[in-house]
């Protein structure tokens, strides 16, 4: 079947909602196809907050903001675009308060704010608190309320309907997606004047992971396929404080309120590495710390993790502003915050690379400026890129709403000055029918989990916060080998109806595709910058190395780099000290 929209979003987190109801409210008509159910987008795990220098609880500018989101993308962030987000975000709180978002109140009844890693007021001054939130379930509110606005405005959703492929026709033109539906196994043409990917991020290419089992990259791998490129896949974020073995987050927002890492001595060990911000310090260099810690020594009772000390904050902030994290310490470890600290280790959180964009969220296919027409994307899945080698805490939800917003006005702008459908070329489907077939076809081969598995172990193993060239290598050399063993695994069920195994070995091949990227140009990147650390390349090196990356590949184990100038417009690059 093939349905027909000005605008198809993939993809239903917070950036493909924003763009949708952008694109709606622009006159566009708009249909959002999504794998997941949209209120089981991981948006809706985003817990401390959302950045914005509303000035509530303290002075706050734009411009530290700014200042503070491109030191901490070790000066790697596209300073235009930085700009255009810290400048807008204000206005975006105050519409996502007027969309419905219950945000938390201060005293004044103004929306509360809290302190975040990174965030300093007077470049670095001090900590500020700039991080606007609802408990620690921030991201959950703001899910429930833009699909609430969507549905009001009649936005229509393709809910549980997997794109599998990017329809490009001869002209290199972008004319839809085609989709799997899972109830039927049915496949599905969208035909579309333009399109925007919203697809999130691939945490489960890692072993110990925040993410949610839906954040497989199928985007990224999908534009790969297309022969498109990924931009700066090296930098991938890891969280300094997942629950230990776990990997479920634990908010910044703790240690905004009060938390306080320490080693198995219980010293307060980031004094020694951050003397200004402490346990406040960039989700990189805290990460890091924590590994330095374990390798030292000084690991709790000998083991790979650190503690995360609240009982001192009180039951008014931990059962009140920190209920989630309280909840999930009791539920999965038996730890009462209150009464004993939290048991934490980094775990893989996010992607700063990916599909690279312009800020209205139109996709580049090479230099700043190169446009592929009709083709967007916003969100995790895209590098516009204001996150360089390292994001900032609060920063995820605020490009979520601001870029998914100006890729939704942009495509309806296209849609009303005239843009039509694209050519579609002969047979869409077709490959997209040809790959599922051939998997299910085959009736000898090994079960997707144990691929998935060594996948995941070799990622975390290799490419994970400390790096260099023999761990990278390896990573590589696995990667090659997995790449066959994706491509001939085999499913059990063969039936149409909720194949879900089908959908798993699908996303494999493309698991291997993105996970490629990220290691090979980890491999390629010969210095440490932010979440990228070299061990064999200890010094961050501007002179080769102050550019964006872009990979590109044939999807058979053969790529190629390109690359890209960053965008510095008031901030000139400098040491990053805390």
């Amino acid at each position: 079947m093939t349905f027909s929209h000005d605008v198809v979003i993939v993809g239903a987190g917070g950036a493909g909602l924003m763009a949708a109801l952008y694109a709606k409210e622009g006159g566009a008509d708009v249909g959002v196809v999504s794998k997941l159910h949209p209120l089981r987008s991981h948006t809706g795990a985003a817990q401390g907050g959302i950045g914005a220098a509303l000035g509530n609880m303290e002075e706050d500018s734009w411009l530290w903001h700014a200042f503070d989101t491109v030191k901490g993308s070790d000066y790697v962030g596209d300073q235009d675009a930085i700009e255009t987000m810290c400048k807008d975000a204000p206005r975006t709180i105050v519409e996502l308060e007027h969309y419905g978002v219950p945000f938390s109140r201060n005293k004044e009844g103004k929306i509360s704010q809290r302190r975040f890693g990174g965030h300093t007021r007077n470049f670095g001054e001090a900590p500020v608190r700039r991080a606007c939130h609802a408990a620690d379930r921030t991201g959950h509110t703001i899910l429930h309320t833009l699909y609430d606005q969507c549905l009001k405005n009649d936005v229509r959703f393709y809910d549980e309907f997997q794109v599998l492929d990017l329809i490009m026709n001869d002209d290199d033109e972008c004319a839809g997606v085609v989709a799997y539906e899972i109830l039927t196994g049915e496949i599905h043409t969208f035909h579309a004047k333009t399109v925007c990917f919203a697809t999130g991020g691939f945490g489960r290419a890692f072993k110990t992971t925040s993410n949610a089992h839906a954040g497989t990259g199928d985007g990224m791998s999908i534009f790969l396929r297309n022969g498109l490129p990924l931009e700066d896949m090296e930098f991938v974020q890891f969280h300094p404080t997942g629950l230990y073995r776990l990997g479920i987050l634990i908010t910044e927002g703790a240690r905004g309120e009060g938390g306080i890492l320490r080693n198995s001595d219980g010293e307060r060990f980031m004094e020694r590495y951050a003397p200004t911000v402490k346990d406040l310090a960039p989700r990189d260099l805290v990460s890091q710390c924590i590994y330095q810690e374990i390798r030292q020594g000084r690991g709790i009772k000998g083991k790979e993790y650190v503690h995360l000390d609240m009982t001192h904050v009180g039951s008014e902030i931990l059962e009140k502003k920190l209920p989630e994290i309280t909840m999930f310490s009791r539920t999965y470890l038996g730890v009462d915050p209150l009464k004993e600290p939290i048991p934490v280790a980094p775990t893989a959180h996010y992607a700063m690379g990916g599909i690279p964009t312009d800020y209205d969220g139109r996709v580049e296919i090479g230099q700043r400026g190169d446009i592929m027409p009709g083709l967007y994307a916003a969100g995790e899945c895209a590098c516009v890129s204001v996150h360089g080698a390292n994001r900032l805490g609060t920063n995820s939800l605020l490009e979520l709403v601001v870029f998914g917003r100006r890729a939704g006005m942009a495509m309806a702008k296209e849609v009303k000055e005239g843009k039509d459908f694209a050519a579609m070329p002969d047979n869409p489907e077709q490959r997209t029918r040809d790959m599922l077939d051939t998997i299910l076809s085959r009736n000898d081969g090994e079960p997707v989990v144990n691929v998935r598995n060594d996948l995941q172990e070799t990622m975390m193993d290799n490419v994970s916060v400390f790096r260099n060239d023999e761990t990278l290598t390896t990573a590589l050399d696995d990667l090659q080998e997995l790449r066959e063993r994706a491509n001939n695994v085999v499913v059990r069920d063969k039936g149409k109806k909720f194949n879900t195994e089908l959908m798993d070995a699908v996303e494999i091949q493309f698991m291997v595709d993105y996970a490629e990227a990220v290691a090979a140009s980890a491999h390629h990147r010969t210095e440490s910058r932010g979440a990228h650390s070299r061990e064999d390349f200890p010094k961050r090196n501007d002179d080769d190395w102050l550019q964006h990356t872009l990979f590109h590949s044939d999807g058979k184990g053969n790529f190629e780099f390109g690359r890209k100038e960053v965008a510095i417009t008031r901030f000139q690059p400098k040491e990053r000290k805390y």
